[in-house]
């Protein structure tokens, strides 16, 4: 089988090669070119030395990232390569990094180290796959396999049991049995693993197609033991239905921790060393969906004039038409979301939509016909923030209106009212309104 290989890791390889080395695509780019997929990262693996590879390409073109585990990076075309001597390791003390590595002249020594069999494959064009445990056949069966014992491979390396979820998730594999027996019963060892480091694998896994499946109660036992089994049990379903992608973390986030309420949440993910940004996120969306909440709003509250048969007749953005803005501004729907949006902005309405959507099935159409009414309100530049309002502080000083928290409180009135329709967003109404506000 011939491969298309990426024109650096092409050219590294030819220089390896004419200098009398072997040399080799490995891992990832293999097994992502493999399954027709776009390989981003190109590593390879050579039987040159660290110390060989730098002087081969010159100290400007390298990097020694870890000379004691035999890689250097070599900077080629703008682009980054990993480049390792092939090597064997020693035991693993610590239950994540091997104690000593030694250098080996035979790459399938260097695959048997490797996690599971679909990442032991290495490349290149003169001899094309070397496979020696299977892994292109598991990739066409759709099976995640450890490469030779299960139990070694991850007593050696717990965090190669998230991985082996994280990677099953990513291309909805089946687990080999007794690799996947072998996970639960060393799940416990998770416990070594770093929380940054807990917390990548499992948002990566999060961020899945469909990661229900792959989310293994004795390992989450152990990384997430706040979660009870029946909690994790009603999560699966409404993980799954949240949209995928790096972009709805927060949303899969509060989908799985939902029921431990807002505070243990923002615990929860603190504790993982989560990024403030997401925690903030997730702990929203876990607040806004509690009980009835926010959900309530979007399924059973439409906005007069938001018509559902409408919806994709607006040539270009697919949005439905608006009968009469200035009657819909004063539903309770309409008020509902116009004061979220101002609240936390288009991108976090569109999440809560996405979860309420996964919390209720039934209602998904009414939560989607809510997130096109936000981004049609936004895109209108309907009135939804104080900085929305056509005064500001300045117009209400110089109205007369003294300086300090009276009048923060008299914006926020002057907003109430244009969501609420009492007075249109217009300067001269806006000020009457606001002598009103503080005569009262």
């Amino acid at each position: 089988m011939k491969l298309t290989l990426d024109p650096g890791a092409a050219a590294l390889l030819d220089t390896l090669h004419a200098a009398g080395y072997a040399a080799y695509a490995v891992g990832g780019c293999v097994r992502d070119s493999l399954l027709g997929r776009t390989a981003h990262d190109w590593d390879l693996c050579t039987s040159a030395l660290p110390q060989q590879v730098m002087e081969l390409f010159g100290a400007e073109q390298c990097i020694p990232t870890g000379l004691q585990h035999g890689t250097v990076t070599i900077k080629y075309g703008g682009q980054l390569y990993e480049t390792t001597t092939f090597r064997t390791e020693g035991s693993y003390t610590d239950g994540r990094h091997p104690d000593e590595v030694q250098f080996v002249p035979d790459v399938r020594e260097d695959l048997a180290r490797r996690d599971f069999t679909i990442n032991a494959i290495a490349y290149n064009e003169a001899e094309g796959l070397v496979d020696p445990f299977g892994g292109q056949k598991d990739l066409q069966n759709g099976l995640l396999r450890a490469v030779g014992e299960p139990q070694q491979r991850f007593t050696e390396d717990a965090l190669r049991i998230l991985r082996l979820y994280r990677f099953a998730a990513r291309f909805g594999f089946a687990l080999d049995a007794a690799t996947a027996r072998a996970a639960r019963q060393l799940a416990p060892h998770l416990d070594c693993i770093s929380a940054e480091r807990i917390q990548e694998e499992l948002a990566k896994l999060l961020t899945a197609p469909q990661p229900g499946a792959y989310l293994e109660p004795a390992v989450l036992a152990v990384v997430l033991p706040e979660l009870t089994p029946a909690a994790l049990d009603a999560a699966k379903p409404v993980v799954d239905a949240c949209p995928a992608g790096e972009k709805n973390l927060p949303v899969r986030w509060a989908a799985l921790l939902r029921s431990l309420g807002e505070s243990a949440t923002r615990r929860v993910l603190k504790r993982l060393r989560c990024s403030n940004v997401c925690i903030e996120e997730t702990a929203v969306l876990v607040r806004e969906t509690a009980g009835e909440g926010v959900c309530r709003s979007f399924s059973e509250d439409r906005p007069l004039g938001w018509d559902p048969a409408a919806v994709g007749s607006r040539a270009g953005d697919g949005m439905a038409r608006l009968v009469s803005e200035e009657k819909a501004s004063a539903h309770p729907g309409d008020i509902h979301l116009r004061q979220i949006l101002g609240r936390y902005g288009l991108c976090t309405v569109e999440r809560l939509c996405a979860l309420c959507a996964a919390l209720h099935p039934q209602n998904a159409p009414d939560c989607a016909l809510a997130a096109q009414r936000a981004r049609q309100l936004e895109a209108d530049g309907v009135c939804c923030r104080v900085s929305q309002l056509a005064v500001n502080g300045r117009d209400l000083m110089a109205a007369g209106i003294p300086a300090g928290p009276a009048l923060r409180r008299v914006l926020e009135a002057l907003l109430d009212g244009v969501i609420h329709a009492e007075y249109p967003n217009e300067k001269p109404a806006l000020l009457a309104a606001a002598q009103k506000i503080i005569a009262s």
